[in-house]
């Protein structure tokens, strides 16, 4: 159905300085983009990024955070060192200290973690390890038929999907799911291969709702949970 790696976009105050941390982050390149915007380009195994101009502010913990492999311990507190010297900083949302992994926030308060090594959930799924979204079991069907995407992961309410060749992971925590705070300011992006109209439509036919189309032509939907997604214009228009 992807014409293009699946993206999550993020809404930005300063979306070009915002693209700049996490390309130091995964070691990417930025490509700026007309509107203002910039984005990191995925590949065939790992997620693209993309930052688009929001004076939206953030309103609690947002509904989706990524997760960073690291290789070993060293490589760990390598990464959270970039992190910080890059302008994140250290988190707290209640995590203990015998869990291994480390809870970051970018420069725009958008949480993030960097795993410990020897995680086998993870194992072989790149720098850009997973997108960890609440979400419930329903979700977790709706985008693994969306993408086409098969589950790597169905047990107690909790699922993920992976693309068939590999790499970033997508999971959903399941119940409960916090309240919506107005609108996720990090969401998925898909650009589908062959008509747009066709996309929407069987999207709705899934279980999506029809939102609206954005001043930017996107046209906007959201998944069973709620979540607004984004719907580009693909080869077909």
């Amino acid at each position: 159905m992807l014409s293009r790696p699946l993206m999550v976009t993020f809404d930005a105050h300063d979306p070009v300085r915002l693209a700049r941390f996490w390309a130091g982050l995964v070691d990417r390149e930025v490509v700026e983009e007309a509107t203002g915007g910039a984005c990191l380009p995925g590949t065939d195994t790992q997620l693209g990024l993309r930052f688009v101009p929001s004076a939206t502010r953030k309103a609690g913990p947002n509904r989706m955070h990524l997760h960073l492999t690291s290789t070993s311990p060293d490589d760990q507190r390598r990464q959270v060192a970039t992190a910080l010297t890059l302008g994140g900083t250290h988190l707290d949302v209640g995590q203990r200290p015998e869990e291994g992994h480390i809870v970051l926030a970018d420069p725009e308060g958008n949480e993030f973690c960097v795993i410990e090594p020897g995680n086998n959930f993870l194992a072989g799924c790149g720098l850009l390890g997973e997108i960890a979204c609440d979400g419930t079991r329903a979700v977790g069907l709706f985008w693994s038929a969306a993408l086409g995407w098969p589950l790597v992961w169905d047990q107690n309410e909790e699922t993920a999907v992976q693309s068939p060749r590999g790499g970033t992971k997508v999971a959903w925590g399941g119940p409960p799911v916090a309240p919506q705070q107005g609108r996720n300011r990090q969401r998925f992006d898909l650009v589908p291969e062959g008509d747009r109209r066709a996309a929407v439509d069987r999207l709705v036919g899934l279980g999506a709702t029809r939102i609206e189309v954005g001043a930017d032509g996107v046209v906007v939907l959201a998944d069973p949970d709620g979540n607004e997604f984004g719907v580009l214009a693909g080869h077909g228009g």
